[in-house]
């Protein structure tokens, strides 16, 4: 026994047991953000039940259970809750998501199972996701087709149909407004940018004034033509509406352009619930976000995250190479270069905030309004760069995972022979060529390693892009269509920073409750998304110089 303890195989079980059970740990957490977030998108069965409260009035509510857990009788009692009969130590409780926000009041309501006198699942009731103010649980009755009554057996066909056909033509006026309208809306901002910007300079002469209200005249003319014709295409999605009977056993009218989607979950099969997940999946993954961010998608988010990332990787990896291949190569050891090496160590160990707030002061503030004041001083005082944006993000970014990068390359670096660079040397090679055909090369598997530890880093900060780019909403994103293609002085949303709107900052908490499983699962994918790219770049390069390391 003592010669097994001395042998130290009790410690290698142990450490090999510490983080077997930490992958299981972190499996099961994603497993269960997997579950929680991906099952919202899970065609629910809805129910109808029939209520009967103290006073023995009687009620309909409609809706799907959310939650189910069972409560004290006592606490019930002492709330001022009185059973008829005693139900026992314990009653049943159900979270049921009634919808139907502008009657109800409330997405979700709490009954009891001494409550209940009847449940049922209606095949008939319909599911119909909106706009705004949530879904809608009902009975489609009737259509209305530009302004003409539809009753019968083929309602329902005539309302997805129609339902189609407003979806169709709501896209076509959101493209014709954000393409064409967006781009006329941005080349008068340009040419009003113009004219100051040769009032500042005394250019402004008569012919070219001329020439800036002739443009402008032009550009207004088309933007009455396309304003003509989006409103159009705005009052033909609302031509139509559909009649429901909703739980109050009232009529109801909504209008077919403020509809999703209706669909009759009672109804559908294993197989057309399936397609009904991917179908949920793909609009949460593809459209914009809509009522405070509790309900639609995070296509901004995932954009925007990306793209920051991707731009803090070419930012970061040049300065932060540079740096290591000069503290190795180059500089002379010594006090200095000792100092040097601490000072990244202990960057590295620097709260994200204070990353934040010198972003702030230096990127935003300095960097920002002197380029503002070089280059944009017609558009002050509204800021260009001087305000945040996705630049000074990634900038920001860049600088809180520059020891990462450092610290892994210098590793590298120093794992190459001296032979090898001896060797390179002796062959006629000057110190650059040996630099930048042997060196870099072959420390290439751990400048990627940088870059991976970089990337899964910066992807999950949250605190410094509060201050330096990040927002709730983002109207536009980083790229379109308008010169010069890239803005990088827009704001973005985040993937991390939309978890914690949603999570904390929604004034509907227990619908936003998914949304932060899925979101939060998302942001998880991504950041793997991109270090498994990272991963396969590195073990590409490693086999390719694997010969020069022998």
């Amino acid at each position: 026994m003592g010669k097994w303890f001395k042998s130290g195989s009790p410690w290698i079980w142990m450490t090999g047991g510490a983080v077997s059970l930490s992958l299981i740990a972190v499996l099961g957490l994603l497993l269960l953000i997997a579950w929680r977030g991906l099952s919202y998108f899970w065609p629910a069965t809805v129910y109808q039940w029939e209520l009967q409260n103290q006073q023995g009035e009687r009620s309909i509510l409609i809706g799907e259970i959310y939650d189910v857990e069972e409560v004290p009788t006592e606490r019930l009692v002492s709330a001022g809750h009185k059973f008829n009969e005693h139900p026992g130590d314990t009653v049943k409780r159900y979270l049921v998501k009634t919808g139907n926000r502008e009657f109800v009041g409330l997405d979700f309501r709490w009954i009891l199972a001494t409550d209940i006198i009847s449940r049922e699942e209606p095949s008939d009731v319909a599911v119909l996701e909106r706009t705004k103010n949530g879904n809608f649980y009902g009975y489609p009755i009737a259509v209305v087709e530009a302004g003409k009554r539809i009753d019968g057996e083929g309602v329902q066909e005539k309302l997805m149909q129609l339902i189609e056909r407003s979806s169709d033509l709501t896209a076509r006026a959101l493209d014709l407004q954000k393409s064409d309208i967006g781009t006329i809306n941005y080349e008068l901002e340009r040419l009003r940018l113009k004219e100051r910007g040769y009032e500042l300079d005394g250019d402004l002469t008569a012919t070219r004034k001329q020439e800036i209200i002739d443009q402008t005249k032009q550009l207004n003319d088309d933007y009455l033509v396309l304003e003509k014709e989006l409103f159009s295409l705005r009052d033909q999605a609302g031509r139509d509406a559909v009649i429901v009977k909703d739980m109050r056993g009232q009529d109801v009218t909504l209008k077919l352009d403020s509809i999703i989607d209706v669909s009759y979950t009672n109804r559908l099969s294993a197989i057309e619930k399936v397609g009904h997940w991917f179908v949920g999946v793909g609009r949460f993954l593809s459209d914009d976000p809509r009522e405070a961010n509790t309900e639609g998608g995070v296509f901004p988010a995932i954009f925007g995250t990306v793209f920051m990332v991707m731009l803090m990787a070419v930012i970061v990896t040049p300065f932060g190479v540079v740096a290591a291949i000069y503290l190795h190569e180059y500089a002379k050891k010594g006090p200095i270069t000792k100092m040097i090496r601490i000072a990244v160590i202990n960057l590295a160990g620097v709260p994200s905030i204070v990353y934040g707030v010198f972003g702030l002061g230096f990127f935003v503030y300095m960097v920002g309004g002197s380029l503002d004041q070089l280059f944009y001083p017609e558009a002050l005082p509204a800021p260009t760069f001087g305000s945040p944006g996705v630049i000074w993000s990634a900038l920001t970014l860049a600088i809180l995972t520059l020891p990462v990068v450092i610290v892994s390359t210098e590793e590298g670096l120093s794992r190459i022979p001296s032979a090898v660079r001896q060797g390179s040397l002796a062959l006629g090679a000057t110190k650059a060529e040996t630099l930048w055909r042997i060196v870099i090369p072959m420390a290439s598997p751990a400048i990627m390693t940088g870059l991976i530890l970089a990337v899964a880093r910066a992807a999950g900060e949250v605190a410094p892009l509060m201050l330096v780019g990040v927002v709730k909403l983002a109207p536009t994103l980083p790229i379109d269509m308008n010169f010069p293609f890239v803005h990088l002085e827009r704001k973005f949303m985040h993937l991390g920073f939309h978890i914690y709107d949603v999570g904390f900052q929604s004034p509907n908490v227990e619908a936003a409750r998914p949304l932060v499983y899925a979101t939060s699962f998302l942001l998880v994918s991504v950041i793997v998304a991109l270090n498994l790219t990272a991963i396969s770049v590195r073990n590409h390069l490693r086999e390719k110089f694997r010969s020069l390391e022998h």
